[in-house]
């Protein structure tokens, strides 16, 4: 038997009234029986009752109307609604507006004392997951969180701000390692879905073949290997947020079925006939230019106009070196026990060095760097020698003489040779091997990484490091 509750009966029999409470009295809950709907709204909307049995028809508010205040006025009270009429509609209105389940007349003692065992588990089970949820949101805003302090990172914690509190689509863009999925946390948790599921997913990290069934689910045997139905991301996150990163990187047949989501909240699992209504707020991120991708016919412009009601752009580290010190304090305070068994410090001579770093993998790259530190470091203060790695980049000038005396030197030979309009070609042959070389040698081989900072697709590098015969560093 469940803890005792105490439980409102509210119907216009006096004989219901009477059979309820004393089978619910007997079961060592306490009952508080109420002949209308008026009366039953009052003592609902003291907050005290973790139960209640509702008539369907009585004077006053009728069941169903008390289902909607109920709502309304946020009281977390398990509702049962009971109705003489065994109907369709009378089933399916009652759960649409809430109900936990419906009672129907006459109706067994044994199963009043199941429903309210029933009511009294979900109403703990529904407790437990919001603690859980509200844990995952203390920690996040106890670990990874935007820090900083920069008029630019101001802006953008205003702006979450703002468009927390509504549904509306969010496009963030910004480079690589900036933080975009951590705004879309921000947003989500800040938002009244915040008890909701948060779904990421990385629309460039999916072969193309399983990206639909990721997003939209598949019926049983609608391909090879589907042996079981899948519900997909956006049934699996109704109510909640769910965050496409690298949305720049949807196949162009994919974007169609994005765009029908937002327009109408419907998805078709892969091989299945009927639409599912979701109800998602959707979160979009890119590090490309879609504006130029639209020009160039990759993405739709329709689908764009949908995905950037609100756009936030996170600018790189660099723009904002003022954010480097607090970041660089925050990693090391939050890593320094877990890689290095005790408290570290910064030295200012450190911080100094880490500030005047462009950091081209912007948060990301300063957060592993910090953990690099940490690992290898001998003593409790970190010094600006424990960021040795940190390599000195070529400066831009010397960059571009050497650019432009290669292309001099191409066009001379071009133009000696038989066929000038091999120009472009040839300096490109000559100028993208080292250029992929270099990436990868940066990203360790990572070719993700890689082919963000590059700006194309993975597939596209991939390729392109088998036609250039290029040999990858270390491991991929």
């Amino acid at each position: 038997m469940s803890a005792p509750a105490r439980i409102l009966v509210a119907d216009d029999e006096a004989s219901i009234r009477f059979v309820l409470s004393e089978t619910l009295e007997e079961a060592g809950h306490e009952v508080v029986a109420v002949e209308d709907g008026s009366a039953a709204f009052e003592a609902l909307a003291s907050g005290r009752f973790q139960i209640a049995f509702l008539d369907i028809r009585m004077p006053g508010p009728s069941g169903l109307d008390l289902l909607e205040r109920v709502r309304a006025l946020s009281v977390d009270t398990a509702i049962v609604i009971m109705t003489a009429q065994n109907t369709f509609d009378n089933a399916v209105e009652a759960m649409k507006r809430g109900a936990l389940d419906y009672l129907v007349k006459p109706f067994a003692m044994a199963e009043v004392k199941a429903l309210a065992d029933k009511a009294l588990r979900t109403r703990a089970l529904e407790r437990e997951v919001r603690e859980l949820r509200r844990e995952v949101g203390r920690q996040w805003a106890a670990g990874d969180r935007l820090v900083g302090r920069s008029p630019e990172l101001l802006e953008t914690f205003k702006t979450i701000g703002r468009v927390a509190g509504s549904d509306v689509s969010v496009l963030i863009t910004g480079e690589s390692g900036t933080g975009k999925e951590l705004v879309a946390r921000a947003i989500h948790v800040a938002s009244p879905r915040a008890e909701a599921p948060f779904a990421a997913v990385n629309m460039a990290a999916i072969p193309r073949d399983l990206l639909e069934s990721e997003l939209f689910g598949h019926e049983r045997g609608a391909f090879t290997g589907a042996v079981a139905s899948h519900v997909g991301l956006f049934r699996d996150a109704s109510g909640g947020t769910i965050f496409l990163d690298e949305i720049g990187d949807t196949p162009l047949e994919l974007q169609a079925k994005l765009l029908r989501v937002l327009q109408s909240g419907e998805v078709t699992p892969v091989g299945g006939r009927g639409v599912t209504q979701v109800d998602v707020r959707i979160v979009a991120a890119t590090h490309r230019d879609l504006d130029a991708a639209v020009r160039e016919g990759s993405f739709r412009e329709d689908l764009l106009y949908r995905l950037r009601v609100v756009p936030i752009r996170i600018p790189p580290l660099r723009e904002r070196r003022e954010d480097i010190p607090l970041l660089a304090e925050h990693f090391t305070a939050r890593y320094a026990e877990e890689l290095s068994s005790g408290h570290r410090f910064l030295s200012d001579a450190a911080v100094e060095r880490l500030s005047a770093h462009d950091w081209p993998g912007n948060v990301r790259e300063l957060e592993n760097a910090i953990k690099r530190a940490l690992v290898l470091c001998a003593g409790d203060v970190l010094a600006p020698e424990d960021f040795a790695f940190l390599e000195e980049r070529p400066r831009f000038d010397a960059a571009r003489a050497d650019l432009g005396s290669l292309v001099t030197q191409e066009v001379a030979a071009a133009l000696a040779g038989p066929e000038p309009e091999e120009i472009h070609r040839r300096i490109l042959e000559r100028a993208e091997r080292p250029l992929i070389e270099a990436v990868l040698t940066h990203t360790e081989g990572n070719q993700v990484r890689a082919a963000a900072l590059l700006g194309i697709n993975r597939n596209t590098l991939r390729k392109k490091i088998v036609d250039l015969g290029i040999a990858l560093p270390g491991r991929e």
